[in-house]
């Protein structure tokens, strides 16, 4: 599936003045990426759409509230949020604000750490999460697992696990969102 424009170059093809030595995508690897992009923004779009209509949120937002949900006491380091979340600082912050505006989450002072916060799911958050998340999961089940065998289901979260990974370095130093 191409879906740049015919008089567009090919990745597998360099653009005028590029660099000659560049390594750039055959076809077949062109057809994957454009297939992952098209579906992956169908996929964000699409839930986040059934979000917004079912409680008024994105869907970050509702990644959020999982996240406190599934933590010790309903409470994670606002750190600890932002790298479950995979987003920056800045981003959290501002997302919890709008959390907290809504009455869903609230902050805490960290009592061993005088910089550090807590967000804390409070409980007209969970309420929301609770009412919304059947909407989420028939969202979900319907946009990804039905339309995959189980052995499609397995291999495309294998993959996934391994394109994570390589994207997560562990070495002190590097450049990932939560970090910024």
């Amino acid at each position: 599936m191409n879906t740049a424009p015919t008089s567009a170059p090919h990745a597998s093809a360099p653009p005028a003045g590029a660099a000659p030595d560049a390594r750039w995508l055959t076809d077949g690897e062109q057809r994957v990426w454009r297939s992952y992009i098209e579906a992956t923004t169908l996929l964000d779009d699409h839930l986040d759409r059934q979000l917004q209509r079912d409680a008024g949120m994105p869907h970050i937002y509702y990644g959020l509230l999982v996240a406190l949900a599934e933590s010790p006491r309903r409470r994670l380091r606002m750190t600890e949020l932002a790298m479950h979340a995979k987003i920056t600082r800045s981003r959290l912050s501002h997302a919890v604000s709008r959390l907290e505006k809504n009455g869903w989450v609230h902050r805490e002072d960290c009592p061993d750490d005088k910089r550090g916060q807590f967000a804390v799911l409070t409980t007209e958050g969970l309420a929301v999460l609770e009412r919304t998340a059947p909407g989420h999961v028939a969202a979900v089940r319907g946009a990804l697992f039905e339309r995959l065998t189980p052995e499609q289901q397995k291999a495309l979260g294998e993959i996934m696990e391994i394109v994570a990974e390589g994207l997560q370095p562990s070495e002190a130093g590097a450049d990932l969102p939560w970090l910024r």
